[in-house]
């Protein structure tokens, strides 16, 4: 077996011991990959990423301001940048809009919340409608993130959905590294053609917002398409097996969400923490319900009920403002049945609560038993 065989371009790329990038998870619930999780990634030699989308540019500040307070390595921030969402408005004019653009949607919801049983917030105000009502879910929004963002000169900036293009130059004349997530091989060559540092490919058996197409063939056919940027893979690994798969294929590391959602710095709730530990790989489902875009979560009669119907999805940020009612009552009330726990398919492979420490202490350790078995001389 090579010598340090674990180290790859990505690790003198980014200053970090192992080739473990923590994805940056969060989304209008708040983040889950917050300060604590992605410092203890760090700490442990890969890196930690933090998950800001939809935050408010002074939240964002305060979790990368906390952050650094935990650990003097290597870390970054993940937003998103999706296109097709318009370049200026307010939350409240959102939901404004709702009645007369999606008349037959709204009038469903009303009656989806009662069958589901979800009861309304207690002051008639959940916590997901008080966070609504303090973010613009514009282009606006996504444009001060990343003003914030390189302000603080984060080692690293990630773009969850998106094209970063219009801040690489800036984030390089600050010695910050771009990182873009794609789904397919189209998506791949116009982030590279952006000039971004490094690719993830994200396949289909991941949490969140997904690709149509498996790790294992989009992988490989991003990086013939991108050589010489490098690819990160993601989607279906959760431990040193799927690291050493992922190497096999031509990328020079992991992006891993669902295996850290499973650790005790996490931001999850514990009932939703708990589900997952006891899922199996069966126990997910690919919906437009929650977002508006194409994701993964754990099965809930949410996503059941409205799927059943055949009504058809608002586009983001419509049909998350769509759902509020059922969501901030379902939240209040921790119905785990109800409330979206995104979650990739190896879920089945985690059947405890860990240290997020541990999880990169064992995905290297396995890397390397695997390794040691194909090159037993």
């Amino acid at each position: 077996m090579a010598k340090n065989a674990l180290r790859t371009r990505l690790c003198d790329m980014l200053d970090i011991e192992y080739p473990i990038i923590l994805a940056g998870m969060g989304g209008m619930g708040g983040p889950v990959s917050g300060p604590e999780l992605v410092a203890a990634v760090s700490n442990a030699g890969g890196l930690g990423i933090l998950g800001c989308a939809f935050l408010p540019p002074q939240k964002v500040e305060a979790m990368i301001k906390k952050t650094k307070s935990l650990t003097n390595k290597p870390f970054g921030v993940d937003t998103v940048l999706p296109g097709e969402v318009p370049q200026t408005g307010t939350t409240a004019e959102f939901k404004g809009e709702l009645p007369s653009v999606a008349s037959e949607q709204t009038d469903f919801v009303d009656k989806l919340r009662e069958e589901l049983g979800v009861p309304r917030p207690r002051g008639g105000k959940g916590y997901l409608s008080e966070m609504a009502d303090d973010t613009v879910f514009s282009g606006d929004l996504f444009k001060e993130q990343i003003d914030v963002i390189l302000e603080e000169r984060v080692p690293v900036y990630a773009a969850g959905l998106g094209d970063p293009g219009f801040m690489v130059a800036e984030a390089h004349a600050r010695g910050m590294k771009v990182i873009g997530v794609v789904g397919h091989v189209r998506a791949a060559r116009r982030v590279a053609r952006s000039g971004v540092d490094i690719i993830v490919a994200q396949g289909h058996e991941s949490g969140g917002h997904v690709s149509r197409i498996g790790t294992m063939p989009l992988v490989p056919q991003v990086v013939d398409a991108v050589a010489p940027i490098p690819v990160v893979a993601a989607g279906g690994i959760g431990d040193g097996r799927g690291l050493v798969a992922a190497l096999a294929l031509g990328a020079v590391g992991v992006w891993c969400g669902t295996v850290f959602v499973g650790t005790y710095e996490s931001i999850y709730e514990d009932y939703l923490k708990q589900r997952i530990v006891d899922g199996t790989e069966d126990d997910t489902q690919v919906s437009r319900v929650i977002t508006g875009k194409q994701a993964r979560y754990m099965k809930n009669r949410l996503i059941a009920a409205w799927e059943k119907t055949g009504l058809p999805t608002l586009p983001l940020p419509l049909q998350p403002m769509l759902i509020l009612p059922i969501l901030d009552g379902a939240y209040e009330a921790r119905m785990a049945d109800i409330v979206p726990a995104p979650a990739g398919q190896i879920a089945g492979m985690i059947n405890e609560l860990k240290p997020a420490k541990q999880v990169v202490e064992e995905m290297v350790e396995g890397a390397k038993r695997v390794l040691a078995e194909l090159s037993p001389n």
